[in-house]
């Protein structure tokens, strides 16, 4: 075929002259890994919070956050970004919208889309606590009671503990989507590690080269990621268990 090969081009000054085009792609990187890790943070904490609202005996409490993981996993990403972007602020009161319109572009991008990436991931992560709580024998429960243990004090000293170790597999799923998905916030703006794939292309014409870095550089944050949820699941499996020891 005719296409010219250059990889050289990532050496290459940048269109703006304040960087290389290596430079940019890594900007994106930095901004795709900071973006994932705040989200993730954000849908851990509360996707726990609503996994055991889930489970509790409260019907109020459980059917609230039942409404919450169904209203956050059936939305469309990309829906929820654009409602997260374009929509919130104009609902804002006038003060605060207006603070937020008129703040720095990339603060704004990069906070509609933590928001959005994290309340997406909480549901998901929110049935996998569920599920992890679950499918603990009742026993554990009724037992902890008897003892004299608050609820509470049996979510937090005996439920969790065990239900976390065991939902470390399916966590590791939806951290890796995490990355994956931060690729949707480059349609608000937001110049990510895909984005600034895209935007090298229309600098360079040299599409190849641009999308086999951002695919490598996907690549080496999902070994990353794997290989640390593996040592994690091996230092935390429960014996007894499937692929406990």
């Amino acid at each position: 075929m005719g296409y010219s090969w250059n990889w050289g081009v990532f050496l290459q000054p940048s269109a703006t002259g304040d960087d290389t085009y290596l430079g940019w792609m890594f900007y994106g990187f930095k901004m795709t890994i900071g973006l994932s890790l705040s989200a993730w943070l954000m849908a851990l904490f509360l996707g726990s919070i609503i996994g055991v609202l889930r489970t509790v005996p409260n019907k109020v409490l459980s059917g609230l956050a039942m409404a919450y993981v169904e209203l956050f996993r059936n939305i469309p990403l990309l829906v929820q970004l654009f409602l997260w972007y374009f929509v919130l602020p104009e609902l804002l009161p006038a003060s605060l919208g207006n603070a937020y319109k008129q703040s720095n572009p990339v603060v704004q991008q990069f906070l509609a889309a933590m928001i959005c990436l994290g309340l997406f991931t909480s549901a998901r992560v929110a049935e996998q606590v569920r599920s992890g709580i679950s499918s603990l024998p009742p026993g554990q429960k009724n037992a902890s009671l008897a003892i004299g243990f608050t609820l509470a004090q049996t979510y937090r000293y005996v439920m969790l503990p065990m239900a976390f170790r065991l939902v470390v597999p399916p966590l590791t799923s939806e951290f890796l989507n995490i990355f994956k998905n931060s690729a949707v916030c480059s349609t608000i703006g937001l110049l990510e590690l895909a984005a600034e794939g895209r935007q090298l292309v229309d600098y360079t014409a040299q599409p190849y080269e641009s999308f086999i870095a951002v695919t490598l550089a996907y690549l080496l944050i999902n070994v990353v990621v794997m290989f640390s949820m593996r040592w994690l699941e091996a230092h935390v499996r429960v014996p007894g268990y499937i692929g406990g020891k």
